[in-house]
């Protein structure tokens, strides 16, 4: 087996995270959750008029999301499931949208309501509604990094997840004991994350989860590709670092690792050791604070990239909902 570029998977697997975890972390992220559960989400349920199956409803989901912002999802519902059925939610790439109807039509031939959100001001429908002090040019992980910890951008992402979560919980034929959650990078993140922030989430299947460790990140020197608007951001407002430790720590808000205690479901991780992406010791990181059941499916020789069978596996992992 190669080395991973990172560190050798003994030390991998007792690698702890290095980026500074806000104080009030979890003070902050229940008062976050407050002010999900105080917003009238508006559901709106839309049959799309171009697409439609023999055996499931295809519509667009709208809800309203913290600081008034309509979020949008694509809602499969299989029409023949029997009383209440599991449920699935899927998390899309940074920068991508909830993808093509076909990609989860499997799992509503197998009877489940499949929900894919769209994050907010990327390539989907969702919009991006905050006004926010600093820049807003170069990504998502800065945006709102020059304001209140509550103006970061991935806070307001994270919990349109739980309420996806819970929406979708709430639904007369979905049982709610009965869902789960994927995606890869950034969708392993909101993967993580929303099961974090909604508890009763049953099953997680995140692939290279990224948003963890920053400060490995940045000292590793993969502040580039997915990562590169650290480095931007630190070049064009603060070229001396003389505010790296505050920044740091701002970002500990949003870095999933800090969420990892609060996760119940049963987790399936997925990594490549040779992951110059979202290096694996940030992915490590959150994994080894997972107290919930969990296991990882490692592939040695594999990067930022598919992970041959894991779709396959996370398809029947589900199907133990």
């Amino acid at each position: 087996m190669p080395l991973t570029f990172d560190m050798p998977l003994e030390k991998l697997r007792e690698y702890q995270g290095i980026n500074p975890r806000p104080a009030d972390f979890d003070q902050y992220w229940d008062a976050a959750l407050a002010e999900m559960n105080a917003v009238d989400p508006q559901i709106e349920i839309i049959p799309d008029p171009d697409f439609q199956t023999p055996f499931a409803t295809c519509s667009h989901l709208w809800f309203t999301g913290v600081g008034g912002a309509r979020i949008h999802a694509n809602l499969i519902q299989p029409k023949n499931a029997p009383g209440k059925h599991p449920a699935v939610l899927h998390f899309h790439g940074y920068s991508g949208n909830c993808g093509d109807w076909t990609d989860k039509l499997g799992y509503a031939a197998a009877g489940f309501t499949v929900a894919a959100l769209d994050c907010r001001g990327q390539g989907g429908l969702s919009e991006d509604s905050g006004a926010v002090k600093g820049t807003t040019m170069s990504g998502q992980i800065i945006r709102g990094l020059d304001d209140s910890p509550e103006k970061l951008l991935f806070r307001q992402i994270f919990l349109d997840t739980a309420q996806l979560a819970k929406i979708v919980m709430a639904m007369p034929d979905v049982d709610e004991k009965r869902v789960g959650a994927s995606g890869g990078s950034q969708g392993g993140a909101l993967t993580l994350a929303c099961a974090a922030l909604e508890p009763r989430i049953k099953r997680a299947a995140p692939i290279f989860p990224f948003l963890s460790d920053y400060l490995r990140v940045w000292q590793m020197d993969q502040a580039k590709e997915a990562y590169e608007e650290l480095k931007t951001f630190f070049r064009r407002h603060d070229p001396t670092h003389a505010r790296a430790a505050e920044l740091f720590t701002r970002l500990g808000y949003i870095d999933i690792q800090n969420f990892a205690p609060r996760i119940k479901a049963h987790v399936m991780m997925g990594t490549g050791l040779m992951d110059t992406i979202c290096p694996p010791s940030t992915q490590f990181a959150a994994y080894n604070k997972i107290t919930a059941q969990k296991e990882m499916v490692i592939y040695p020789d594999f990067g930022h990239e598919n992970l041959p069978g894991f779709s396959d596996k996370t398809f029947q992992f589900m199907l133990g909902l």
